[in-house]
């Protein structure tokens, strides 16, 4: 018992000494942690970077590496496919560095995280409003940017997922026998959105919601709409059958 003892007591005090002999760990200076943010960057390891760049942000160092490692933060975020957090990132960008010569990529970029967070058209569509609110305000503060083409094309997109989620909304008031509701949420998405596609599909069911409204001169006139404007749609073959056209 007594040498089980002295043995513990042996092992205790020369860890102790051990530990108080050891070399203090060096911190890094801001550009080694900076450097290494961007090897983990470079391999994949996006949080790694994230942890390294936040120490960089953090050091106060220089304006110039502390904004390098913000923009770093958002685009490791954004790789990593953490969107919610990058379109924070890049928006804590542009509010700290308003005349940075990547505030218009920030922009965009913002813009695209949201986008990357749409989906189906049964979820919340507030990823879609984000997008278009922040692409359209990309193209209109940077009419000649490197990224106007890319973001012209996602606001279309974006317009007309609304569309389809005007149409999906309407069809289900549709369904529930609800005819007033959906032939208002119909019209409505007929002003705002016209032209686009699927505007056959909206005229179909338009026509419909008029027709089990019991507004049959109304339904009559959006239907023969859809056959003028749009022939060889589906949608107008269903009515010209339905009809014996």
């Amino acid at each position: 018992m007594k040498n089980a003892l002295r043995t513990f007591v042996i092992c205790a005090l020369s860890a102790y000494l051990m530990q108080g002999c050891s070399t203090p760990p060096v911190n890094k200076l801001p550009d080694e942690m900076y450097r290494d943010g961007e090897q983990s960057f470079q391999r994949g390891r996006y949080d790694d970077a994230v942890a390294n760049w936040k120490k960089v942000k953090e050091s106060y160092k220089s304006p110039e590496l502390s904004s390098r490692a913000e923009i770093g933060i958002a685009d490791a975020y954004f790789l990593n496919k953490d969107y919610i957090e990058a379109a924070a990132a890049y928006e804590d960008f542009r509010k700290l560095h308003p005349r940075h010569e990547l505030a218009d990529y920030a922009l965009y970029r913002q813009g695209l995280s949201y986008f990357k967070q749409i989906n189906r058209i049964d979820t919340d569509q507030t990823p879609v409003k984000n997008a278009l609110a922040i692409l359209e305000s990309y193209v209109k503060l940077y009419p000649g940017g490197a990224y106007v083409q890319n973001a012209q094309e996602k606001i279309g997109d974006c317009k007309i997922k609304q569309f389809r989620y005007e149409i999906y909304v309407g069809r289900f008031y549709l369904r529930t026998d609800k005819y007033q509701a959906a032939i208002v949420r119909f019209e409505e998405a007929l002003r705002n959105f016209s032209g686009l596609q699927h505007t056959d599909e909206l005229l179909y069911y338009l026509g419909a919601a008029y027709g089990e409204a019991g507004q049959e001169k109304k339904s009559r006139e959006v239907m023969d709409r859809l056959v003028r404007e749009f022939p060889g749609s589906v949608y107008a073959a269903d009515y010209r059958k339905t009809a014996g056209k």
